[in-house]
């Protein structure tokens, strides 16, 4: 391989703007975050399927969440901790590996979405035909449900990634922390329209699905909860599904302004940090938000630090 070529599989990362002042403290606190991330979220995955009365299809549909999460979060973090490490000379990754950073970093997004779908057609069938819940949804439902939430977005991204490394390139800077699809076809000079109007429909129809399904869910679910008169169900459903909805929206809010940034270069830097908050985040806050608001996960954390106490 001649120089030329092996320089035009190089390419160089933007990473975050952050001064040599602050630079090892940022390395620390993401380092940290990162670690709890891993923790919590493998923690929590190893407790459901360790006790048998988490073994419900809720709890099964979370370890979904969690387990992306450590997947995304292992993906990204550790380049941007590099990023932070390194001097702007050396903050350079290879083409083949940066697509299949860009791949698994889009994959982790539309994961992230369909699982979300799945856990909000559980409640809906746990809330609103609670007769019908354990015939419905058995074992064999939580699987297909699990690997449709996967496959469906896999085949999504495949065709989205096919039509970029189509591209020729031209440009070699990537003003991201990490690789993505965009910033893939940014750095051909060849006509993008494909790749934007495929990357538009695929975003249309994924978030319209998600926000379509749960909106129409969660009216459903209120409308159920008005009319009983039972205060112990309408008090779990309110639990359980306050719970879904705040990392929903929480997860929605941060794509947007993620999807917006993109169409606006010279907000590169928001876009930057937007991203890099939101990949350190979101899975810190869903092992969190799951973790402590959810009574039953809550009082099995608790009965194992008390019998490590008594152990000890």
């Amino acid at each position: 391989m001649d120089n030329q070529s092996l320089n035009a599989d190089i390419l160089i990362l933007g990473g975050l703007k952050v001064t040599p002042k602050f630079s090892i403290a940022a390395f620390i606190f993401l380092l940290l975050v990162y670690i709890f991330i891993m923790v919590a979220n493998i923690g929590l995955v190893v407790l459901v399927f360790m006790e048998r009365s988490l073994h419900q299809p809720m709890y099964l549909l979370f370890c979904n969440m969690s387990v992306n999460e450590v997947f995304g979060s292992t993906i990204v973090v550790p380049h941007i901790l590099r990023g932070l490490y390194v001097s702007d000379s050396e903050r350079y990754i290879h083409y083949i590996v940066c697509v299949v950073q860009a791949f698994c970093v889009n994959l982790y997004g539309g994961v992230s979405q369909t699982i979300l779908m799945t856990m909000t057609f559980d409640r809906y069938m746990a809330i609103c035909n609670p007769l019908r819940y354990t015939i419905i949804m058995t074992n064999w439902m939580v699987v297909k449900l699990s690997v449709a939430a996967w496959a469906v977005v896999f085949v999504m991204v495949s065709i989205l990634l096919s039509l970029t490394i189509r591209l020729s390139r031209c440009r070699r800077f990537i003003d991201n922390v990490h690789c993505d699809n965009a910033s893939l076809f940014k750095l051909s000079c060849e006509d993008v329209v494909i790749n934007h109007v495929f990357g538009l429909s695929y975003s249309v129809l994924l978030l319209g699905s998600s926000i379509g399904s749960v909106t129409l869910t969660y009216i459903k679910i209120a409308t159920v909860c008005l009319r009983s008169k039972t205060k112990t169900i309408n008090s779990k459903a309110l639990q359980t599904c306050a719970t879904h909805l705040t990392l929903y929206i929480i997860l929605m809010f941060s794509a947007f302004i993620i999807i917006i940034l993109h169409r606006f270069p010279h907000l590169s830097d928001h876009r930057k940090m937007v991203s890099t908050v939101g990949e350190v985040a979101l899975p810190a806050l869903n092992a969190v938000i799951y973790g402590l608001q959810i009574k039953e996960i809550r009082q099995k954390i608790v009965a194992l630090f008390q019998r490590k106490g008594h152990l000890q």
